[in-house]
């Protein structure tokens, strides 16, 4: 099977708190139990795929030496801007250089009228902003005077309640001399995520100190310095006291499902943790 089949089949059984078997013979599949098919591998080598860029075919196994050194239309590719020259009034198209002049005459952005592109440069402007916003918010947060970070390691766990469901827990750690713990969970401990296609994780922050007065706090998690997952960074605040050690169960910004079913299948999840104390 293919990497991606296989990871989620991993993420699977670890949601129906199973072994993960083969759909085809039922026999047990891990990362340390399965190994590459090299006969099939060679095999899909030598079938015949297009260029992306000139679209002549070639085998899978000298394709990216073609890319990569020989392909005169990838060097016009990566040295010309390969968008829709109607991308300042919102068009998403992106792709290979020879497909743009067919993709520019049948573009439907330009045949809009003023209102519908009015309301599309405002959503453009909106998204801009808000980048803008969190960059600076970041920039600013990075002037504080009491800034701590570490890695941190999720480990899966299971609840021991009758209806037994999955959650991740870090160890205890160290920042800014306080001892934290970090929890998530999957579909916001939704009963039964294994029949859902959309998959989410969830955290919170827990203070496992004891302080003698409130301790306002930003924080944001970021991909570990090991791992590929996407996360795009959100910026969270609280004000932690011996009543309130807790936030709220806060979304994980994962891209998307497919990102959330290769943390769902490794063994542990490993990323980065910033918090920031605000001075009062």
């Amino acid at each position: 099977m293919c990497a991606g089949c296989f990871i989620h089949l991993l993420a699977d059984s670890r949601l129906k708190e199973e072994q993960a078997t083969c759909p085809n013979c039922r026999c047990e599949i891990s990362k340390s139990l399965c190994c590459r098919n090299l006969a099939v591998e060679k095999a899909v080598s030598e079938l015949p795929t297009d260029c992306t860029f000139c679209l002549k075919q070639f085998p899978r196994s000298s394709l990216e030496r073609h890319q990569r050194e020989e392909c005169q239309d990838r060097y016009i590719h990566t040295h010309r801007v390969t968008q829709c020259k109607y991308k300042r009034i919102g068009c998403p198209w992106q792709g290979p250089f020879h497909e743009l002049p067919a993709h520019e005459d049948e573009c439907c952005h330009p045949t809009k009228t003023g209102t519908e592109l009015m309301g599309i440069l405002g959503e453009m402007d909106q998204s801009l902003r808000r980048d803008m916003t969190l960059y600076n918010s970041i920039f600013g947060l990075l002037c504080y005077e009491k800034i701590g970070f570490t890695e941190v390691q999720f480990r899966p766990y299971r609840t021991d309640d009758f209806i037994t469901r999955l959650f991740y827990e870090t160890p205890r750690f160290t920042v800014l001399n306080q001892t934290w713990v970090l929890k998530a969970r999957v579909n916001d401990s939704e009963r039964n995520p294994n029949l859902s296609c959309k998959r989410t994780l969830s955290f919170q922050l827990i203070l496992k100190s004891k302080v003698n007065s409130a301790l306002e706090c930003s924080f944001l998690l970021l991909k570990g310095p090991y791992d590929d997952v996407r996360i795009k960074p959100v910026i969270h605040h609280h004000a932690f006291s011996n009543d309130t050690n807790e936030t709220e169960y806060v979304p994980l910004p994962i891209s998307d499902s497919v990102e959330c079913n290769k943390l769902l299948a490794a063994k542990n999840i490993n990323l980065r943790l910033f918090i920031f104390q605000i001075q009062k």
